[in-house]
């Protein structure tokens, strides 16, 4: 038997979600959570895989993980693994085919990226944003790793307008390192009239002196994953622990976020 997880996470509480050495990361926990509990004795035997390897101070609604349970796989709930989790919720499980890898059966990706708003140009955002659609060499929007391809597809970009900030959506079946927080970085200069519509062109056509350098990682949160013909199973006892504390923590970022937007007008 092999399971997926799919799991939520605060970023900002972890060196990343990769596994390392004397660092807490999103994997670490997950893994040291299952080990607690007798469920697998080893990653590597257990064949642990992950989605997306999401970079330090990036959040997740939508990761998942997949592995093969030595014993117990009873105790494999939202309900039992989150009372063993911290800064991490279990959403929902998963029994998956033996041939299941959670980064390479995904049909796309969506990320979303939220942009304070710094008096920004709506129109001239959206329409830079055009630009990115389609089948690109992304090198000059991503950090590129050795003996990886730099075309990539993006399949759509969606501009939401809110109160104070904008929403960057962004769809894709898979994205280079850095590339969606290069790619927002590259629409906020855009918005603010700094990067023009020909110059991202030229760029995307792998013509550049500079790489455009990533937002802030605090920003992107890793919104959804599709799998065909995957469906997660959720218990309301595991939701329910996970959006009580979801919701203690950011009702808190709330506070200070209105508190310190309310004291910039009266400085």
């Amino acid at each position: 038997m092999k399971l997926a997880l799919r799991v939520a996470y605060d970023g900002t509480a972890f060196y990343g979600f990769q596994r390392q050495p004397d660092v807490r990361t999103v994997e670490g926990e997950i893994i040291r959570a299952l080990k607690k509990l007798g469920v697998i004795e080893d990653p590597e035997k257990a064949e642990f895989k992950g989605a997306s390897r999401t970079d330090r101070g990036v959040s997740a609604l939508f990761n998942v993980v997949s592995f093969i349970p030595s014993k117990r796989p009873d105790l494999v709930r939202p309900e039992v693994l989150n009372h063993h989790l911290s800064d991490v919720w279990v959403i929902g499980v998963a029994e998956v085919p033996g041939d299941f890898h959670p980064r390479f059966w995904a049909r796309s990706k969506t990320y979303r990226y939220y942009l304070v708003d710094e008096g920004f140009d709506v129109e001239a955002i959206k329409r830079c944003s055009r630009l990115f659609v389609g089948r690109h060499d992304f090198s000059a929007f991503a950090r590129l790793e050795p003996g990886r391809e730099p075309v990539r597809e993006l399949k759509r970009i969606e501009i939401i307008p809110r109160q104070g900030y904008l929403i960057v959506e962004l769809e894709g079946k898979s994205f280079l390192w850095e590339m969606a927080r290069r790619i927002v970085n590259a629409l906020r200069l855009c918005a603010l009239g700094l990067l023009g519509e020909e110059e991202i062109r030229e760029m995307l056509g792998g013509s550049y002196r500079k790489k455009v350098p990533p937002a802030q990682a605090e920003g992107l949160v890793l919104w959804r994953i599709e799998y065909p013909g995957i469906e997660f199973r959720t218990d309301e006892k595991g939701l329910r622990k996970a959006r009580r504390d979801i919701f203690e923590r950011y009702s808190r970022a709330l506070t200070r976020a209105a508190l310190f937007g309310d004291a910039l007008f009266e400085l």
